[in-house]
């Protein structure tokens, strides 16, 4: 195993929870292998990730990492970074892991089964009138909507109110106002909110509660973030669940596809299961971290200390 690897994490936005927290353990174990890292943030713009994308090409990593977006956002760059033989890795990279014509492989839970655990924790309630909030930008979104969409379609006793397309990268600013066109349209109908990351939950909370409707439930497909899990855990948000994704181990894992291309391997095809979190997971617990059993790091080093 080379000892001279240098790899960039190309951030969509480090706003979001789910990217930092993958990145901080994908840091981690590349630099326990003695890797140089370098990270840059798009802060949720498409020309800024561009041009963060161009600037890390000119480094001539060995490695790079899509932190949250899709390959297409590179346009012509991508051409480049294969011409040069840069491996290109993704994590919530498109709306499926595993291998793409694009990218040695992307690393995240199965969209499918995340949006089934958000709409079905939702459809327990009963009779349920539903709002979604998601990024179409993103293809691993949209995947997550369609299916929380066709699955409470298909319930008796829920109906989808309205799907709103609401970026990330904006949902401090767009919250508020959507908040009302909302309770303005639906009223005392509007019982659950589904959201495709927790986010959109940082900034809901203030405006429901101008509002009187505090009866609200809030429910997310996606990511776990510490915000999310600090919200649910305490009992006094409207975030009743997430669905969390195993940040730390998607990290690590992310190190070992790059350390299988760098030796001419094939992709482990590995995909970690989601789990959902609900307050009586949490409850009487302290650790607030959804990953207590660090036995794959131990197993990754030993995995590496045989490639060497």
């Amino acid at each position: 195993m080379r000892r001279d690897i240098q790899v960039s994490f190309i951030a969509a936005d480090f706003r979001n929870g789910g990217v930092v927290g993958v990145y901080r353990s994908f840091e981690r174990a590349a630099k326990l292998l003695g890797w140089q890292v370098h990270a840059v943030d798009g802060r949720g713009d498409p020309d800024e990730i561009r041009r963060a994308a161009a600037l890390v090409l000119e480094r001539k990593p060995d490695g790079v990492v899509l932190g949250g977006f899709e390959p297409d956002y590179l346009g012509d760059l991508h051409k480049a970074f294969k011409a040069r033989g840069i491996v290109l890795l993704g994590w919530h990279a498109g709306d499926r892991p595993g291998p793409t014509d694009k990218l040695f492989s992307n690393i995240t839970s199965d969209p499918l089964q995340v949006a089934d655990l958000a709409a079905e924790y939702a459809m327990r309630d009963g009779q349920i009138g539903v709002v979604i909030f998601t990024d179409s930008q993103f293809a691993i979104a949209t995947a997550k909507t369609q299916r929380m969409v066709q699955r409470l379609e298909a319930c008796a006793q829920c109906k989808v109110l309205s799907v709103e397309d609401l970026p990330i990268a904006s949902a401090g600013q767009g919250m508020d106002e959507r908040v009302r066109s909302l309770q303005r349209r639906f009223g005392a109908a509007w019982s659950h909110t589904l959201a495709i990351n927790d986010v959109y939950f940082d900034h809901i909370n203030v405006p429901l509660n101008a509002l009187g409707r505090k009866d609200i439930r809030n429910i997310s497909a996606g990511d776990g973030s510490a915000k999310a899990l600090g919200r649910i855990h305490s009992g006094l948000s409207q975030q009743v669940a997430t669905v969390a994704e195993p940040l730390g181990m998607q990290g690590w894992q992310l190190v070992d596809e790059l350390n299988r291309a760098f030796a001419g391997q094939p992709p482990s095809l590995f995909v970690t299961p989601p789990l959902l979190i609900t307050p009586q997971l949490l409850q009487g617990s302290d650790d607030l971290s959804i990953e207590l059993d660090f036995s794959h790091e131990e197993a990754y080093l030993r995995l590496w200390r045989q490639m060497n």
